[in-house]
Parts: C-alpha cells; sequence; structure tokens
C-alpha cells in the first residue's frame, strides 16, 4: 500500500520544506490540488528538491484547460521529475466551470474521455513520430509544426489519474486513464458496488485488466491523541462530509445508503452559509460509513482492513507529521 501526502501551493521555502520532510519520513507521494493556487507550479520546485516522491495533482481542473495546454505541462513536468509525475485530473462542477473558469460545460463524461484520448494522440506524435490528427466532437488538434514539437520525454508520458464519483466519469476513468482518483465523499459500499463495476465496464471496453490500473483515495480519518484532539476530529469530519453532501453531484453516495433526503435539507443550509448546522446532521452511522475513527498508530490497521484489498494507494490528514519518530511508525504500519 502506497501512502501519499499533500504540499502547499504557495510559498518557495513552505514547498521545500513540506516535500523534502514527506520523502524523509517515507511517503510515496506528494500531491498539489486545485483550490486558491495554481497546482502545477509547486510541482516544478518540489521535483528539483526531492528524488523518489511520485508528484502530481489531486486533483487539475481538466475543463480549465484544453488538451494541448496539459499535453505540455505534463510533458515538461514528467522530464522535470525524471518520470515521477502523476497527472491527476478532474472535472469539476457545471457552476465552477461557467462562472469561475469561463469555460463550456458539456456531457462532462464524453468530454473527459475525449480530452484524454487527445492528450494522448499529442503525446503519441511528440514521442512515437505519430501525425497529429485528432478529431472528435470537443476537440480537434491536426497542427503540429517542428517548431511547437518538444520532442520525445525519455521517460514516456506521465500517467493519467482521472477523479470520479459517478458511474459515467468511473467507466470512462477505467476505459482511457491509468487510474482513479475516488472522492474522499465515497463509502466502502459505494466503492464495491458501485466504483468497481463501473471500472470494470471501462476495462471492457479498452481490452484492459485490473492489473493494468490504480486506485488510490483520500479517505476520512478521525483521529487524535486525546478525547478532545478526537472530538475535535469527528465534529471537523462531520461538517466536511457535509459539506460534500451538499453537492447535488454526489447524491447517488447517500441514495445507496439510504440517506438521498438529507441532501435537500443540506443543499439549503449551505446556500444559507450555515456550515456549523450541516455538520450536526451528520449522524454517527454516517460518520462511520464515510471515516474511520482510531488512534494514530491504529489508523493503518483500520483502514487496510476496510480498503485493503480495494485500494493500491491512499492519502488522509496527518496532523501529527511533527513527530516524526511517531509518525514513521504510523506509515510503516501500512507496508506490513
Amino acid at each position: 500500500m502506497k501512502v501519499d501526502s499533500g504540499i502547499p501551493g504557495t510559498g518557495i521555502e513552505g514547498i521545500i520544506k513540506v516535500a523534502t520532510e514527506l520523502e524523509g519520513l517515507g511517503y510515496d507521494g506528494a500531491f498539489t490540488a486545485e483550490t486558491n493556487h495554481d497546482p502545477f507550479l509547486p510541482l516544478v520546485i518540489a521535483a528539483e528538491h526531492t528524488e523518489r516522491l511520485e508528484l502530481g495533482t489531486t486533483i487539475a481542473v481538466a475543463f480549465a484547460r484544453n488538451p494541448m495546454t496539459l499535453a505540455n505541462i505534463g510533458h515538461d513536468l514528467q522530464v522535470l521529475s525524471k518520470g515521477r509525475l502523476r497527472l491527476g485530473l478532474g472535472s469539476q462542477i457545471k457552476p465552477h466551470i461557467e462562472k469561475r473558469f469561463s469555460m463550456p460545460w458539456s456531457h462532462p463524461a464524453a468530454r473527459m474521455r475525449e480530452l484524454v484520448l487527445a492528450m494522448r494522440a499529442i503525446w503519441a506524435c511528440w514521442n512515437n513520430g505519430e501525425k497529429l490528427e485528432f478529431r472528435g466532437e470537443f476537440y480537434t488538434h491536426t497542427l503540429m509544426t517542428p517548431f511547437f514539437d518538444p520532442g520525445p520525454s525519455p521517460y514516456g508520458p506521465p500517467s493519467i489519474q482521472l477523479a470520479a464519483v459517478g458511474e459515467l466519469m468511473t467507466e470512462v476513468a477505467g476505459e482511457v486513464a491509468d487510474g482513479i482518483i475516488l472522492h474522499g465523499f465515497t463509502t466502502e459500499r459505494y466503492v464495491r458496488e458501485v466504483t468497481i463495476p463501473a471500472l470494470e465496464r471501462g476495462f471492457a471496453k479498452a481490452g484492459k485488466t485490473r492489473a493494468d490500473f490504480d486506485i488510490s483515495g483520500p479517505l476520512f480519518v478521525v483521529t487524535g491523541t486525546s478525547d478532545e484532539e478526537m472530538e475535535r476530529a469527528r465534529e471537523g469530519t462531520k461538517q466536511q462530509i457535509a459539506f460534500y453532501a451538499s453537492t447535488p453531484a454526489y447524491r447517488g453516495v447517500l441514495e445507496l445508503h439510504g440517506w438521498g433526503a438529507a441532501q435537500d435539507e443540506l443543499n439549503l443550509l449551505s446556500k444559507q452559509g450555515k456550515w456549523v448546522e450541516m455538520g450536526e446532521l451528520i449522524t454517527d452511522d454516517m460518520l462511520e460509513a464515510f471515516a474511520v475513527t482510531a488512534e494514530p498508530e491504529d489508523v493503518p490497521k483500520a483502514l487496510l482492513a476496510r480498503y485493503g484489498d480495494i485500494v493500491d494507494r491512499l492519502s488522509f490528514y496527518a496532523p501529527y507529521q511533527s513527530d516524526p519518530d511517531r509518525w514513521k511508525q504510523v506509515l510503516a504500519g501500512f507496508k506490513q
């Protein structure tokens, strides 16, 4: 089991410090997210100051860009990191694409499938000398002169990881990507009953097997070294679950457990900005389904018991990294 963590989006010294510490602690990967900073620039700094860590995005917003820009940045970061890039892409939701990024939104699963195939066609042009002749419903790429061709990467193209919750996007991930990034807002039951079958349908379309594919997931963990810390973690996790549960795109996870009606109330409260009240609607049963609760040293056992036969790598909030010796023991628990 590989274990990943996050690196900050800004501050050169902070990026260097975190990336080198994560490598020293024994993490397998370090990833950025597209929140309030660009997700790619910190990877340049991290690549220069680490040797072993896999580096990537979880996620960069695919539809805020086009296949050519993503192919360029993916190619360059793959070369700079000496083959350590994992390009994680997500669709985001319609209001963000249209109102935050001012980009078109339509048929996200079909568009994502085409975007990935277009990127692969561009990389095949650069790496293998194939003629660029990609024509699709959403993207067309037919021009590549030597002046704009960076040439082949000695490490090949980066792996592509797609974030997915719904069945259609999950099936696309199984078909055209190298891996899937599970959303933190998922449950063991949802992964087993919905995610895995959708991936297998995608595998069948592409003639792939599970062995050709990575499953990674940021998972909710409630942990602490005292009763007070545990309670704070419980309440904070409930509020995070409530935030995601208020999003209509994730309703299917709730519906599977018979909690679909809770989303209506959560969505209404979110529009009123009542974030604390939203957390109070998350019951203990819901918390148990979405998160594991354990003391730090027992986190590996708890997560592996739930997801050990499903995921290849995971990440989680780790507030005890300030004690390096202790946290090395926790990480070692995933390797036994």
